[in-house]
């Protein structure tokens, strides 16, 4: 069975507050372009560890499995419910939805035209972490994108009046149009605290894996029925574009395959490029193509696809086969959900996939 240890840190500092915090009742993940979580519940008896080593906003949170570091944050609450006290802590990227520009233009680095949206996601931590007691200790991937923020005629600004959050200017940067992907993890620094990576992915966030896969009999334990929803289906594609009235840019991919015709709109209103239209409206009508998909899956630790082994963004060969499911194709992993052994309870591995065909990227 494997073993946990869950640790806490002064969030300025990295003080060791509490070397082994005995917890039950535990669940840890991380998401793609979203902050991972935590919950877990302390006995009462160790309640004298309150406010000096669970201090809610002031305090990291790791969690270890078998010596390896899986998940690192900030504990927002720890709060007694009766007999209970739970723990509720969030990743690295929580911090920024509690900080605010209150300078503009992120302190100057601002405005943006034509700007890197992975150079304005570091240049908000950058600010976050400049200003006194907001040094978390996180760092940015170096990634570089093609994508653009910002434009001569509206340059992206954050205004100091406005007091803009700074996790939503990272959100803002992630839904431009062939914008970079992220996630969290967490590394031991060079002075024993935990440090926090954004990780930044352009054109995409992942790879495809050819080493590991999920395959029922061999380590997938239970799975969703594959679900089969005609609302998002469309073999015609009308991709409007820049412009207004009859100058606006306009591109219909569309085929005959045998079904009742179905139509989607896709709104492009930066683009002015024919080709490029086309290319947005062929992608997405291949995508709007796609019936039956595997939206979750609970997963066992197995030689084909150990726990670590795979990471948030990673296309995995997936091959469902049950009463309910005959499946075989690729998944891309957007989720997952770790809840480790409690009793006779075995240990819970939970992945949230989507079809990776459905996902079109920058380039």
């Amino acid at each position: 069975m494997p073993a946990y240890r869950y640790q806490t840190h002064h969030a300025l500092t990295g003080e060791l507050l509490a070397a082994d915090l005995l917890l039950s009742d535990v669940e840890f993940g991380l998401s793609l372009n979203a902050t991972g979580d935590f919950s877990g519940t302390l006995a009462p008896r160790f309640a004298h560890l309150l406010p000096a080593q669970l201090d809610p906003g002031n305090t990291l949170l790791t969690a270890e499995r078998d010596g390896t570091l899986l998940w690192g944050g900030i504990i927002w609450r720890a709060q007694p419910e009766g007999p209970a006290y739970p723990i509720e802590a969030a990743g690295w990227g929580s911090y920024l939805h509690r900080r605010h520009d209150v300078h503009g233009s992120l302190g100057g680095r601002g405005p943006y035209t034509y700007a890197d949206p992975c150079q304005v996601i570091r240049d908000v931590w950058a600010y976050a972490q400049s200003q006194p007691d907001g040094h978390v200790g996180v760092t940015v991937d170096a990634t570089a994108s093609r994508a653009k923020a910002g434009t001569p005629a509206e340059p992206y600004s954050t205004e100091w009046w406005e007091a803009p959050v700074l996790g939503e200017v990272v959100d803002d940067m992630t839904q431009i149009d062939g914008g970079p992907q992220w996630t969290e993890a967490t590394d031991w620094t060079a002075t024993g605290r935990p440090g926090g990576r954004i990780r930044l992915g352009w054109p995409r966030l992942g790879t495809r894996r050819t080493d590991i896969s999920f395959t029922s009999g061999v380590n997938v334990a239970t799975t969703v029925p594959v679900s089969y929803d005609a609302d998002e289906y469309a073999q015609v594609v009308i991709a409007l574009g820049a412009g207004e009235g009859r100058s606006r840019r306009r591109a219909v991919d569309a085929i005959r395959n045998g079904r009742l015709r179905l139509e989607h709109v896709l709104e492009v209103p930066t683009e002015k490029a024919n080709d490029r239209l086309a290319a947005r409206a062929r992608a997405e009508r291949t995508a709007r193509q796609l019936l039956g998909e595997v939206t979750e899956i609970q997963v066992l630790d197995h030689p084909a696809a150990p726990i670590g082994s795979w990471q948030i963004g990673d296309d995995i060969r997936v091959s469902l086969h049950d009463q309910w499911s005959d499946y075989d194709g690729w998944c891309r992993i957007t989720a997952w959900t770790l809840r480790p052994p409690q009793g006779n309870d075995p240990e819970h591995i939970t992945l949230t996939l989507a079809r990776a065909d459905r996902f079109t990227y920058g380039n």
